[in-house]
């Protein structure tokens, strides 16, 4: 069972980046559970969305204390219990304008991918809003689900500027893909 924590702050995109990713999973035919917990009803307070993905029905209520996988839409919330909650060996994707060497230096013993998904999404004229060039980083670091799924559930549940979020996840998912076969090499 895959179990990831999607970290940000309210009003970032932290919950929709949750509800797209899972409905993106079940698409793909995959059992999915998905919810959320919220600080402060305001804008600005910490958001957690979390998701549980299995190819069996996922039967465990609790909440998640192990991620395989965390996306972090503010970089000042990469810390202590967000940490705690990432399984060893966890990919932990980071909103960060920050190199993979100073996460290294920062953060010993975790697996950080940063990606600026704020200068992708400006790139595609889409101002602040980082989810869909996040959700296209987090999908290829993770490896699931496809780019063709993610940008189809995209092309359905955005409100406005589809081919912009389109573009900017696409750009995201790109960018991983270069990065780790850089590393690989």
């Amino acid at each position: 069972m895959l179990q990831i924590i999607i970290q940000g702050r309210g009003g970032q995109g932290a919950q929709t980046a949750g509800t797209l990713l899972a409905m993106a999973f079940f698409a793909e035919g995959r059992q999915v559970q998905a919810f959320a917990s919220y600080g402060g009803a305001r804008r600005g307070t910490p958001v957690s969305s979390f998701l549980r993905v299995d190819d069996r029905p996922i039967r465990v209520r609790c909440d998640i204390e192990q991620a395989d996988a965390i996306l972090c839409f503010d970089s000042t919330l990469l810390e202590g219990r967000l940490l705690a909650a990432a399984r060893p060996g966890a990919q932990i994707v980071v909103n960060s304008s920050r190199t993979v060497e100073q996460y290294a230096e920062m953060l010993p013993g975790h697996r950080v991918l940063p990606v600026d998904g704020m200068a992708i999404s400006r790139g595609h004229s889409l101002g602040r809003i980082v989810n869909s060039a996040l959700l296209g980083a987090f999908a290829r670091a993770i490896a699931a689900p496809s780019l063709e799924v993610l940008t189809r559930v995209l092309t359905a549940e955005a409100p406005k500027l589809h081919e912009e979020n389109i573009a900017a996840c696409t750009e995201g998912y790109r960018w991983v893909d270069a990065h780790l076969q850089r590393m690989a090499a």
